[in-house]
C-alpha cells in the first residue's frame, strides 16, 4: 500500500507537535501527557545506538535507567531516524518501547541516493574521520572527494591514516617501499593544507592514546575504503580483542583477492550503523564501508569550496567564466607556479569536475 501523503496543513500540525514534545525536559510534564496512553511509560529521552531497518536500538538517558538498551519502533509520523539521533520515547516493557519524537539536530552527515535525495547516515557528528592505509593503496582523488563531501556537509574532517607500522621510515632507500612512501608524501600534503592528519596503528598504543585524546568530549564517525581497518580500529578504542564478537566487538573482515595479480579490495563487513563508547574519550559511529560519496548534486561553485586552498583565489580570476585550465589571468594557475596550491589537487578539482559532467 501506497504511503499516504500529507497535505501542508497536517505537515505543520505534526511539526509542531514534534517541536512540542522535543522542548518537554521538565518528568512532571512528560508524565501528565501520557494520558491518552496509558499503557506506555512516561516520554523520557534517549539516544539511538543502532539502527536495524525499521527497529532501532534507543540508549536510554534517564537517570533510572541510563545506559540500558531498548529495542524501539517509531511513531509513521517521524521522519527517517538515524544512530546519533536523540528522542523522546515510551517504554512499552523492559526491554522495547516506542519512539514519540525527535530531538532536533545540531548536525547531521548524509549523502545522496541514486534519485539524487539526501540520505541521513548518522546525527549530532562533531568529526569524520577518513580512514585510509597503505593496503588497500589510497589515491589523493578518492581522499578529494570525501574531502569535497564533508566540506559540503560543513562537518569537520579529520585524515586518519591506519596501520602506520606498515610504513617504511622516511630515509628508507628500498624501492619496494616506493608505494608506502607516496602514502606518507600523501599525508604531508594533506597536513600542509591544513587538514587535522594522525597516523595510528592497532599495533601501537601510544598513537591510539593520541587518537583518543583528539576524538575526547567528540562524535565521530569513520569512512573509507573497506579493509582499511575501521572496525579493528573501533574495537582498539574500546579495549575489545577484534576476536571477542560475543562481546560486541565490530566484525572484522580481511581483504579479498581480485583477478588482477596485486590488486586488493576490501570486503564489506559491518552491516549496521552504530554509536559506541569510547572509555576516556568520545563517542565513535561505525558506518558499514562507503567507497565514496555521490558529489553528482554539486554545482561547480561548490565543488571549488570543497578545496578550502582554493577559497582565497575565488572571484579573482580575470575571466568571470574561468575553467582555470589555460586561461590568462587565471588565479588558480597563478597559485599552482607560486607553490600556493598543490598541482595533483588542481588536477584532481578537473577530474572530479569532468566526472560531475561540468567539465
Amino acid at each position: 500500500m501506497a504511503k499516504r501523503r500529507l497535505n501542508e496543513h497536517q505537515l505543520r500540525r505534526i511539526s509542531s507537535q514534534q517541536k512540542a514534545r522535543g522542548k518537554r525536559t521538565d518528568s512532571a510534564e512528560r508524565n501528565a501527557g501520557n494520558t491518552d496512553e496509558s499503557t506506555l511509560g512516561p516520554e523520557q529521552e534517549g539516544l539511538i545506538v543502532c539502527h536495524y531497518g525499521q527497529q532501532l536500538d534507543v540508549e536510554s538517558l534517564n537517570p533510572a535507567t541510563k545506559g540500558q538498551l531498548f529495542r524501539c519502533h517509531q511513531r509513521s509520523n517521524l521522519p527517517p531516524l538515524v544512530t546519533g539521533d536523540k528522542v523522546i520515547w515510551q517504554a512499552e516493557s523492559d526491554t522495547t518501547g516506542i519512539i514519540v519524537a525527535l530531538i532536533p539536530r545540531h548536525s547531521a552527515m548524509s549523502r545522496p541516493n541514486a534519485r539524487g535525495e539526501q540520505r541521513s547516515i548518522a546525527a549530532n557528528i562533531d568529526r569524520v574521520a577518513v580512514v585510509f592505509a597503505p593496503v588497500p593503496e589510497p589515491f589523493g582523488n578518492l581522499l578529494d572527494r570525501y574531502l569535497v563531501a564533508i566540506e559540503h556537509l560543513r562537518l569537520k574532517p579529520l585524515l586518519l591514516l591506519n596501520k602506520c607500522d606498515l610504513m617504511p621510515a622516511d630515509d628508507s632507500d628500498n624501492a619496494a617501499d616506493e608505494a608506502a612512501l607516496k602514502v606518507s608524501d600523501l599525508l604531508k600534503l594533506y597536513a600542509g593544507i591544513g587538514y587535522d592528519t594522525l597516523r595510528v596503528s592497532c599495533h601501537q598504543p601510544e598513537s591510539i592514546d593520541s587518537l583518543r585524546q583528539m576524538l575526547s568530549g567528540e562524535i565521530a564517525v569513520f569512512v573509507g575504503q573497506s579493509g582499511v581497518g575501521k572496525s579493528s580500529l573501533i574495537n582498539t578504542l574500546r579495549g575489545i580483542n577484534d576476536d571477542d564478537n560475543a562481546g560486541g566487538a565490530a566484525d572484522v573482515g580481511g581483504l579479498s583477492k581480485g583477478r588482477a595479480i596485486g590488486r586488493e579490495k576490501g570486503t564489506h563487513t559491518t552491516t549496521a550503523t552504530k554509536l559506541y563508547h569510547l572509555p576516556g574519550s568520545g563517542d565513535l559511529v561505525d558506518s558499514p564501508g562507503i567507497r565514496e560519496f555521490g558529489l553528482w548534486h554539486i554545482e561547480a561553485e561548490q565543488l571549488m569550496y570543497g578545496f578550502v586552498e582554493f577559497r582565497p583565489y575565488a572571484g579573482q580570476c580575470r575571466f568571470r567564466d574561468c575553467r582555470h585550465q589555460q586561461e590568462p589571468g587565471c588565479a588558480l594557475l597563478a597559485a599552482v607556479r607560486k607553490g600556493k596550491i598543490h598541482a595533483s589537487r588542481l588536477n584532481s578539482y578537473h577530474h572530479i569536475l569532468q566526472e560531475l559532467g561540468r567539465g
